[in-house]
């Protein structure tokens, strides 16, 4: 090792000392209200809410092409917004495109209708006229690769209302294929 390369090295251990010891000390000197002196505050994230559901889909159209296909959800609230991520495997016969959106009600195999509607921010709060878009309501419209599988993800403005709900899968024409219930606390 030649003597550069020692003074490189000998520089760079002492800058990380100095920000290991100044790096505290400037986070206390601009602490919030409320933290005594010689205390660190740590930003905390907003309040986050989880919700996530696993396994097989429940069928509305017995032996339709979900017949046995298995589904992944998973929503996660950041203070103001929602980010929904959405995975279907093991469809057969069905490459295309679907649509899935979240709905107001239970997911009951057999029972489409129990679903309710999309869940639409503009109805949950009583705004007129109701728009449907993708501002107000969770769209996770997928395509069916030709080995079975299929993703979506979608970030919305809003956190859901808690409830027992259901993310249905239609087909192009709009009929209601399947469902995975995703309970919101």
């Amino acid at each position: 090792m030649t003597g550069r390369v020692r003074g490189v090295l000998a520089a760079v251990a002492v800058l990380a000392v100095i920000g290991v010891i100044a790096g505290p000390m400037a986070a206390a000197q601009n602490r919030p209200p409320g933290v005594p002196r010689g205390e660190i505050a740590i930003p905390v994230a907003p309040e986050s809410n989880v919700a996530s559901s696993n396994g097989p889909l429940r069928e509305f159209v017995p032996g339709g092409p979900f017949h046995g296909a298995r589904a992944v959800a998973m929503m996660v609230s950041h203070g103001a917004r929602t980010t929904v991520r959405f995975q279907v495997t093991g469809v057969e016969h069905a490459a295309g495109s679907f649509g899935a959106h979240l709905h107001t009600g239970p997911c009951v195999a057999g029972d489409g209708a129990a679903a309710g509607p999309h869940y639409n921010t503009d109805v949950i709060e009583g705004r007129k006229p109701v728009r449907m878009d993708r501002e107000r309501e969770i769209w996770l419209d997928f395509i069916v690769s030709p080995s079975g599988a299929g993703t979506a993800s979608t970030v919305v403005p809003f956190v859901p209302e808690p409830g027992n709900r259901s993310i249905v899968i239609h087909s192009s024409a709009g009929a209601r294929l399947a469902c995975l219930p995703l309970s919101w606390d």
